[in-house]
């Protein structure tokens, strides 16, 4: 099996802002210049605490758009892997526009986006049974974990912004990410496995077992 390694940032905590969803428009639909205009007026301890948070979110989007990148070159010509890959490239997509919004208000606040990594590391949810790279199933199971962790990590990241406007932002994208983890298990759903699409009302580090599929 192939070894996935990175180095991961000073201060970004396991679970972060990880991979998958994203808002379509984002920039557009809720007046990025504006926010990120509104957002360049804060305090420097503000600016510096925005920063990081989002420059955490951007490393995760990132990772996103690689996993995605990765994941498809280990899928099947099947019925099935094709199922996958056309979802995987419509959530990549979004990822990428999650990507250039992020990086556009970290510039605006005066700070510098962090790069993308050549490679990043998913044996933590390997080794767990949370999917594997070893089938068109397994893949869809993973990326399931990690839309399920991002939409847990935005919704407990951006609280910690300052800006309000960020922050509205920030719970659309988290919303669009918990989105992303319904579709993928409506997926499995149309595939026969009988599993609710939403499997509870809430989507929490507490109740994260009832949403995600594993080996």
């Amino acid at each position: 099996m192939v070894k996935l390694t990175y180095q991961r940032p000073k201060n970004f905590s396991r679970r972060g802002i990880l991979a998958a969803g994203a808002v379509v428009g984002v920039a557009g639909a809720l007046g990025f210049p504006v926010i990120t205009q509104r957002a360049s007026a804060a305090s420097s301890e503000d600016k510096k605490n925005d920063i990081d948070i989002l420059n955490n979110a951007l490393y995760y989007e990132h990772q996103a758009i690689w996993a995605y990148n990765f994941a498809a070159s280990k899928l099947t010509n099947t019925d099935v892997g094709k199922a996958v890959l056309a979802l995987a490239l419509r959530n990549q997509s979004d990822h990428m526009k999650h990507r250039d919004a992020l990086t556009t208000a970290i510039q605006s606040l005066g700070g510098m986006p962090v790069k993308a990594e050549s490679s990043y590391d998913v044996s933590s949810y390997l080794d767990k049974g949370e999917g594997n790279l070893d089938s068109d199933v397994n893949i869809a199971k993973l990326a399931l974990a990690l839309e399920t962790d991002a939409a847990i990590a935005y919704t407990t990241e951006v609280a910690r912004l300052k800006t309000p406007a960020l922050i509205t932002a920030g719970a659309s994208i988290g919303s669009t990410e918990s989105a992303h983890a319904a579709a993928i298990r409506a997926t499995f759903k149309s595939l026969g496995v009988g599993i609710e699409i939403v499997p509870s009302a809430f989507i929490s580090a507490e109740n994260r077992s009832s949403w995600v599929l594993t080996v």
